[in-house]
């Protein structure tokens, strides 16, 4: 009989390991059979495996307010001290005041998240309740909590996660327009536990088909949701995982279920259950572990800290990836014999048991990723301010285009060796792959711009040491000008503060399209200020044509021949080339010998068709971008590259995107350098209307250097970090993750200013030697091909005069453009 036992249970590890390689889930039968294992620590390795497989070394939290909205409740749960009776509160309901002040601490001491948890319906049993609802103007309960709720994430900004227990379908469509998130425990799918004399007697809300009906309803109506299960209050194992299987059926039928709790009772004074034994701790690991199994790799599973002191290693080593809601300001009001552990422990103890703490947002990154299906469109502007491109909250204030000062949590981590205890084995791999020139996957490269903690400084350490390895201690920067001759543009990118066309016409700036002998003015002086570069570029004005480009080009070399031109995005070659009815080919060959020396890479925003749908979708699509640069290249024309990010895009985008250079690189050799350009949002169009992100986190700016850095090695040797969008603070901490080159001093930047940048226009050559001085390197001035410059140039690059006006005018013609494009129609 024992060996049949042993023989079965081995049958099913096997099972087990099986689905695992596999990436799907185990069946019911399976499932069932797992109450009759008693090797805890088998189970454990195997939901760890699981685990790490897709949550990789992060274990999360939401860092939140609890808002106990009211106390009362019409259920009579017997080990509940959260429910009270009418005389023993003060008032019925917290009022609007009294919640947000609650709320506006919380947000104060940095809470992303406000958890309303309130009783069942209170109204139905106590006419105290129908009183307090009717003087605050509501008829129920839920009606007050989407008010407030409202006017919490208006007032506040935090984002509200709503326990309001069982919910209709018009209470539920009512709630989501103002949350975030919502949950209900299942607690428990046997109803032996309603029967008289048991947990749930006399509480008509714990009816697990009532309970379950407010599940599959919240994935009727595109809710993200959290369930989960109480363990020890009566019920059997095998009752657990029935509990278990029915959560799984509901969210593999409509996909909601963002995470599961797996709660442990607590026994509390002055309630029925005050002497019923607890849960010990092989029961709660054995649960944890057997929840993670069954739900497989990409489901969260939590356990509250604060139920769970002294063991938390042990809850990370049975398959949690999230602690739950911790908040730093107010007490687990279902618990509250229970404090939160203080966040800087909870950190200590995650990494004591190999793990890097990290925050997240009360709705999960999957979700945040779906919003248009997941999330009420008027809540969809705020989400874009909270997270970043991982779904991740934005735990900073950093802001590109400003020089405030980076946060220290990042600077702080880069400043010393990465702990090695905490980088998983697959990033080390992939990083040495691509250290050794080998061409990293898709999913390698988002892995790597996934990292946070030891893992961050560990890549941004390697980058450096790859940026070492290849281009020592020199950092490059150039003297250039850049010239956007017109700001006039029919293209309609969404994401552009620079361009006026009908839709931009409320934007920063008039409208302007500068002579040729401006132009050529602006060339001669910075000729005579050590300029070894003009950089032109300028939107896609409709009387352009490819003779357009072809007269700036001899106009340039008529007056100063000796100066590089580096001039017309990809777009502006094709538009030209089109206009003229000549193929590419035979169009840059004219520019070449019109006077063009490089092309600017720009114009890539993100090489994916999916997000340059919605970027610009009427400009230039990945291929016909690649193509462009390609035939360049093929003319003997070099490029260089660039990566807008930081807006709507995620990290798989970035990954194929680099990956696109870096194939192209690998065919032609003839890519100078990659220019990360963080996204400025603060005056684009698509920013101030909702539909973008405000730009990258500094985490996400500095990594965006680093894993370029090594995706791109043994391609691409040079990684540019902009001045402009970076400030002071920002490059020199890209400096130390993989850049090794700060660009040209531009002299007149715009495009950026437009978006609302205020660094400035011009780096001058002596401040740039301060800046890399200031990181312990040296300085090397080069011209646009990475060549040296010679002394001439120097000295008039360093004795340069004060800069001069730039004169902006518009021809008579644009003035007709004005008109019929500029002037917003009523």
């Amino acid at each position: 009989m024992l060996e049949n036992r042993a023989s079965s249970i081995n049958r099913l590890f096997i099972a087990l390991t099986q689905a695992q390689a596999e990436h799907r889930l185990i069946d019911e039968e399976q499932a069932f059979a797992l109450a009759t294992v008693d090797d805890t620590a088998a189970l454990m390795k195997q939901a760890r495996i699981l685990r790490d497989q897709h949550f990789g070394q992060q274990l999360s939290y939401s860092r939140k307010v609890f808002i106990p909205l009211t106390q009362l409740c019409r259920d009579v749960c017997h080990y509940c001290t959260f429910a009270q009776t009418p005389s023993k509160l003060d008032s019925p309901f917290m009022t609007v005041e009294e919640v947000l002040k609650v709320a506006r601490e919380g947000a104060a001491m940095g809470c992303r998240e406000a958890l309303f948890t309130l009783g069942e319906r209170p109204e139905l049993r106590y006419s105290a309740a129908r009183k307090a609802l009717a003087e605050l103007g509501f008829s129920t309960t839920l009606e007050y909590l989407a008010h407030v709720a409202e006017v919490v994430q208006r007032e506040t900004g935090l984002l509200p996660h709503i326990n309001a227990g069982c919910m209709s379908d018009e209470e539920m469509l009512a709630l989501r327009k103002v949350s975030f998130s919502m949950g209900i425990m299942l607690e428990s799918a046997s109803t032996r536990l309603c029967e008289k004399g048991q947990p749930h007697y006399g509480s008509p809300d714990k009816d697990p088909a009532v309970r379950m009906e407010t599940i599959d309803r919240a994935g009727q109506h595109r809710v993200p949701f959290t369930s989960g299960i109480l363990i020890g209050i009566g019920e059997t194992r095998r009752e657990r995982i029935e509990s278990l299987l029915l959560l799984r059926r509901s969210h593999l039928q409509y996909g909601q279920l963002q995470e599961i709790i797996v709660q442990n009772f607590r026994a509390k004074p002055g309630t029925l259950m005050a002497q019923a034994p607890e849960p010990d701790l092989n029961e709660l690991l054995w649960t944890i572990a057997v929840a993670k199994i069954i739900f497989g790799a990409e489901m969260s599973i939590q356990a509250p800290p604060n139920l769970s002191p002294g063991v938390l290693e042990n809850l990370v080593n049975a398959g949690i990836n999230d602690w739950g809601g911790v908040s730093p300001l107010t007490p687990d009001f279902v618990n509250p014999e229970a404090p939160w552990p203080h966040l800087d422990k909870l950190r200590l103890e995650t990494a004591s048991a190999g793990k890097t703490l990290v925050e997240r947002l009360t709705i999960y990154p999957s979700y945040v990723h779906d919003k248009a299906q997941w999330l009420d469109s008027s809540l969809h502007r705020s989400l874009y301010d909270n997270t970043d491109s991982l779904g991740m909250p934005r735990t900073d204030d950093w802001a590109t285009g400003g020089d405030n000062r980076p946060p220290e949590s990042i600077t702080d981590l880069l400043s010393v060796p990465a702990q090695m205890s905490l980088v998983a084995d697959e990033v080390v791999d992939s990083v040495a792959r691509a250290r050794a020139g080998e061409r990293l996957s898709e999913t390698e490269i988002v892995r790597l711009f996934a990292v946070h903690g030891a893992e961050l400084a560990y890549v941004c350490e390697q980058a450096d040491q790859q940026r070492q390895q290849v281009c020592g201690e020199t950092i490059t920067h150039a003297v250039n000008r850049n010239i956007n001759y017109t700001n006039i543009c029919y293209f309609k990118c969404k994401f552009c503060a620079f361009s006026k066309g009908k839709s931009h016409a409320d934007l920063r700036g008039k409208p302007y399209d500068i002579s040729l002998e401006e132009i050529q003015r602006r060339c001669v002086e910075a000729w005579q200020r050590g300029a070894t570069e003009v950089c032109l570029q300028g939107g896609i004005h409709p009387d352009y044509t490819g003779d357009t480009y072809l007269a700036i080009c001899r106009a340039i070399k008529q007056v100063v021949p000796e100066m590089h031109i580096h001039a017309f995005s990809p777009l502006e070659v094709a538009q030209g080339a089109e206009t003229l009815g000549l193929s590419l080919r035979d169009f840059l060959l004219q520019l070449k010998q019109a006077g063009l020396d490089t092309l600017p890479g720009t114009a890539a925003e993100i090489l994916d068709d999916e997000v340059r749908e919605t970027l610009c979708s009427d400009k230039l699509n990945t291929s016909e971008w690649l193509e462009v640069i390609e035939t360049a290249h093929s003319v003997g024309l070099k490029t260089t590259s660039t990566i807008m990010y930081g807006h709507i895009e995620r990290p798989e985008h970035w990954a194929r995107h680099l990956l696109h250079l870096r194939d192209l690189q690998q065919r032609t050799g003839m890519i100078t350098e990659l220019v990360p350009l963080p996204f400025v949002g603060k005056e684009a169009p698509m920013y101030l209307r909702g539909h973008a992100r405000p730009g990258p986190t500094f985490r996400e700016a500095i990594l965006m250097h680093a894993v370029a850095r090594l995706v791109l090695a043994g391609q691409i040797d040079n990684i540019q970090t902009s001045w402009v969008k970076m400030g002071r603070a920002g490059v020199e901490t890209s400096l130390r993750a993989g850049a090794n080159d700060l660009g040209g001093s531009l002299m007149n930047e715009s495009i950026t200013r437009a978006a609302g940048a205020s660094v400035g226009q011009e780096w001058t050559p002596a401040y740039m030697e301060e800046v890399i001085a200031g990181v312990g390197r040296q300085s090397q001035l080069r011209n646009t091909l990475y060549g040296e410059v010679d002394e001439e140039r120097r000295q008039a690059a360093y004795n340069a005069a004060d800069l001069t006006d730039v004169i902006n005018e518009m021809s008579s013609s644009d003035k007709r453009f004005d008109e019929a494009l500029i002037i917003k129609a009523s």
